[in-house]
């Protein structure tokens, strides 16, 4: 909820005559580590998007991420190259997606506003269970690289190149999640530094598991199981 609050994801408002709010719910559930040990326990809010109608409430939904060929291109150039792979994670990543719908939702469980319950919510941001939640913060995410002097690359829109003298460096997207890499630390370190700026970040440090890839880096290469 904090992330929520920091987002300004909603405000109160009144509902329209000619729209209908969305329901919302709390899910809890259980983030594991590469050993399989329970990392930490989550509580998120999301909206019952199955509720949407098409057209009305949404949009556009698709989302790009990269694909697991793309992924494993990139370790093996890493390692050709001797570099190191990085990961970040983006905290609360869908409430940084700017809503270009009018969306409504019911205030939620445990936070309805005394004396103003027949209130409704107001979308600004993205909420988590939204149809077109995922589509949101790409475009958010897509917006940024592009402004901050990464290509898309054209067949793999989930994968961004940043090109500047020398130096290069990529980046690879699944959802919130990313890897990165290239010839250049400082490079590395400076995007980390204004990623860490612009979204609440969490830094994973080398990449050691990522979408089911256990990997190890150390200086006689990269191994992945």
């Amino acid at each position: 909820m904090n992330a929520i609050v920091k987002n300004d994801t909603w405000e109160l408002a009144t509902l329209p005559k000619d729209h209908k709010s969305i329901g919302v719910k709390w899910v809890y559930k259980k983030k594991l580590n590469a050993q399989d040990e329970v990392e930490r326990y989550k509580a998120r809010l999301v909206a019952k998007g199955y509720k949407q109608k098409t057209e009305i409430d949404y949009e556009e939904v698709f989302a790009p991420v990269a694909r697991m060929e793309t992924i494993r291109l990139l370790i093996s150039l890493t390692a050709q190259n001797k570099w190191n792979i990085y990961q970040m994670d983006v905290k609360s990543a869908f409430l940084n997606g700017v809503l270009e719908e009018e969306v409504y939702i019911e205030q939620p469980p445990g936070y309805i506003k005394e004396g103003q319950e027949e209130k409704v919510l107001k979308l600004q941001k993205a909420l988590y269970g939204l149809k077109q939640a995922p589509r949101a913060w790409n475009t958010r995410i897509d917006t940024y690289f592009k402004k901050h002097g990464f290509v898309q690359c054209s067949y793999e829109h989930a994968l961004y190149v940043k090109v500047c003298h020398d130096d290069i460096m990529f980046v690879a997207l699944y959802v919130d999640d990313m890897i990165f890499m290239g010839n250049n630390d400082d490079m590395i370190e400076k995007f980390k530094m204004e990623m860490s700026k612009e979204f609440e970040m969490t830094d994973l440090g080398l990449m050691s598991y990522f979408l089911g890839l256990k990997v190890k880096q150390d200086k006689s290469g990269i191994f992945v199981s």
